[in-house]
This record gives structure tokens, sequence and C-alpha cells, in this order.
């Protein structure tokens, strides 16, 4: 190779080089991938509304166009403010807002800008008009027809249909009193409070400042922890937890003597295992569920990195659980399970495939302990010899009348034998 060549070739490499760890660093919106799409496309795909460029273009997603439309015209009206105020401030961002989405965008610096003020407008007024009933119009549909509603929550948090929350933030600082950012972070939260399928669990000094927020689905997932005690075990103790094994179904565990209970406890991620029980908190299952879990393990897959996935562990666990509609309904009859969609099949589906191409859970699996703990309850001579006579003998109402039966026989033939012998006595 020609010097000016080699030259060349270097040069193109390093220039790919940079734009490589620049793009790694910087990316904070992606595309689920393929192998886990797969499983359930619908579940990542908005069903009114478009947020950011993945979705941009979809025939269905339209007709809330005009609601952003409608929203910024208010605002404006309302606020008395002049557009080219918001643009100006959201202009220089562009360039750092396109380098958080993983995949290069086709729209040219004016639609990108346009885009980024009109969602970031939607949504921040969006979640003040539903804490503030005075903003709302008299006709606005969006407060009309709890299924627009309950359509929107869903699709704001899924994990394509983001903007960078940087953007939001300067938005809000517009349209209210500038660096309030908790307060946008409170009504955001309050906004999707009733998406959540189980207690939230939300202390102000673990939240993260805006700065370190990526969008509304990481503020959604950082809001939404373990308590300090369930995540109480040290690093060593994870360490020493590599070679976990998975639990049985809730069908085997009550044969081998384990007991289940509903318990009000700080949060759904607590689980505890204590004298042969397991308490788990109520876990509501309706329409939006899965696809609210599927992003949120989408989000930890993504963004792993030293923290627990705690969404991941916990579906993983109710995914050990339940094997089929009998262990939905074993739950269900102690108040773990509230099953909206009426059908214990359908649920049970639904967890053995929520984990389906999820890579995990791994060594810092946050109920290793708790599996370990049933593993030595169901070892235990008795309650091994409870599980078989139950698995073999009791699995059927027809099996326990047979022993019934044969127990009664033995007694009988017993009784018999004992009054021939005193007969002859």
């Amino acid at each position: 190779m020609q010097p000016d060549n080699t030259t060349r070739v270097c040069s193109n490499i390093r220039e790919k080089l940079t734009q490589l760890s620049m793009a790694q660093s910087e990316c904070t919106i992606y595309r689920v991938h393929r192998h886990l799409r797969s499983v359930n496309d619908k579940a990542y795909e908005p069903e009114v509304i478009a947020i950011g460029p993945y979705h941009r273009d979809k025939d269905n997603l339209k007709m809330m166009e005009e609601h952003k439309l409608r929203y910024l015209q208010s605002l404006l009206r309302h606020k008395n403010e002049n557009l080219e105020r918001y643009v100006s401030v959201i202009e220089p961002l562009e360039e750092q807002a396109r380098k958080c989405y993983a995949e290069p965008i086709s729209l040219n610096p004016s639609e990108f800008i346009e885009m980024l003020v009109l969602d970031g407008c939607f949504i921040i007024d969006l979640v003040r008009k539903c804490n503030m009933e005075h903003l709302r119009e008299k006709n606005d549909p969006i407060f009309h027809m709890d299924w627009i509603m309950n359509s929107l929550q869903r699709d704001l948090m899924l994990f394509e249909n983001q903007i960078p929350f940087f953007v939001v933030c300067k938005l809000f600082d517009m349209i209210e009193v500038a660096n309030q950012h908790e307060r946008l972070m409170h009504l955001l939260l309050r906004f999707f409070n009733n998406l959540y399928p189980g207690k939230v669990y939300r202390k102000s000094t673990n939240r993260s400042s805006s700065h370190e927020i990526k969008h509304l689905l990481h503020l959604i997932h950082n809001n939404w922890l373990p308590s300090q005690d369930q995540l109480g075990f040290s690093v060593d103790e994870r360490d020493k937890r590599k070679r976990w094994r998975f639990i049985n179904s809730a069908t085997w565990l009550r044969e081998a003597n384990v007991k289940f209970e509903k318990k009000e406890v700080v949060t759904l991620f607590d689980i505890r295992f204590e004298k042969g029980t397991i308490y788990l908190a109520p876990l509501t299952i309706e329409d939006r569920t899965e696809s609210f879990l599927r992003n949120l393990i989408a989000y930890e897959q993504y963004f792993q990195g030293s923290q627990c996935n705690f969404v991941t562990d916990y579906v993983k666990f109710l995914d050990c659980l339940i094997d089929s509609s009998r262990d939905v309904e074993i739950l269900s009859r102690y108040g773990i399970i509230d099953n909206w969609l009426g059908d214990d099949e359908v649920v049970a589906n639904m967890f053995n495939k929520l984990t389906d191409s999820v890579t995990g859970p791994g060594k810092l699996f946050i109920y290793a302990k708790i599996f370990d703990n049933v593993k030595i309850h169901c070892n235990k001579r008795r309650n091994k010899w409870m599980a078989k006579l139950r698995t073999n003998y009791l699995n059927s109402p027809w099996a326990v009348i047979s022993i019934v039966a044969a127990v009664v026989l033995l007694l009988l033939t017993i009784a018999q034998t004992v009054c021939s012998v005193l007969q002859v006595v």
C-alpha cells in the first residue's frame, strides 16, 4: 500500500472511531432489538401518539398531531408568549438532542426542532392540565374520553417513544418558573401514577437530579424502587450467590408446605420468605401491564451498568411461580394477583413469555437469598415427603377418595380382626 493510501485509510478509521466513541457515550434512546421485539411487537408500539422520530410517520398516530398544535396554541395564548422564544431556546440543543438517538434521524434541522418543540410542549401542557383543571379547554376530548388518557399514559413511557429529558426541562423553564425541575418530575410522576401495577416506593433522597434523567421511561424507572431493606444485602453476599437456582411453581411449592400470603409492604418489589411463607404485595394485571413491564425490562437491557435490574428480577420471580393457570388461580385466591383480564390462562402465558429473549437475571439477582431459603425449606425431609405424597397420591379428587377408601377398608379389616380375636378369647 502506498504511503498516501495508508495515511488516508488511517485518517478515515480514526474519524470513524471518534464518531463511534461519541455515539456510544451519548446515546440514550434506542429501538428495541429484533429478538426482544419479536416476542410481542405490539407492546413497544404507540397506540395514539408518536413522541420523537421513531414512530413519527405512522398513519394511525396522525390524529394526535393536531392535538399537539392545539396544545401549543393554547399554551402560547395563556402564557402570552410568542413562538419564536420557544424555538430559539431549543435550536441550540438540536445537535445534542440528535446524538441521543441510536439511529440516524432523517429529519432536517428545521423538522427536528419543530418535532422537539411540539412534542415537549404537549407533554408539559398535558401533565399540567391533569393536575390543574382550570387550564383545560372546555371540549378537550383527551379529558372526556378515558381510553385516550389511558393510551397516552401508556404511550408516553414507551422505550422507543421518547425525546431527551433536557429538552422537556428547557421548555418547562419557559412555561413555568425556571430551574424548578423537581416540580416537573412531580407533575410527570403524578400523571403516570395509575399506570404502575403495584405499590410504588419513592424517597426524595433517592431521586436523580433532572440532569441525570435520560427521558420519561428513565424517570419512571428511577422512581419505582425496591425498598432499602430489600437491597440491604452486601455486594459480598451477592458474589457468593453466583450459583443460585430457580424455585418451582406456586402449585408445587404449596405441595411442599410453602404458604403464600398477601402483605402490604413498602413497594411491590419487597418479597419476603419467613417460616415457610412467601409474602408478596398485591399485583394488578390489566391491559397495559404487559407493555409497561416489557418496556421497563427493555430499558434495563440497554442500561444495566452496576444497577440492579429489579423489574427483570421481579418478573423472573413471578415467572418461576407461574407455570399455568392453576398457579395464577392460587395467587389470585390469596389476593396477590388482582386479575382484571379475567382469564387466568392469559396471565400465565404473559408471565411465561415476559422474559423470553431477555438476558438475566445475573449474579446481582435481588431474590437469590429468598430462592436459597425456599430451596432449603423444600428439601427438608418432611416437606419432600409431603410433596411426593401430594404429587403422586393426592393429585386429584379421585386419588384422594381412593386413598380414603383404602384407609377406611384397612381400618375395617383391622377392626374385624380384633373382633375375631376377642371372640376366640
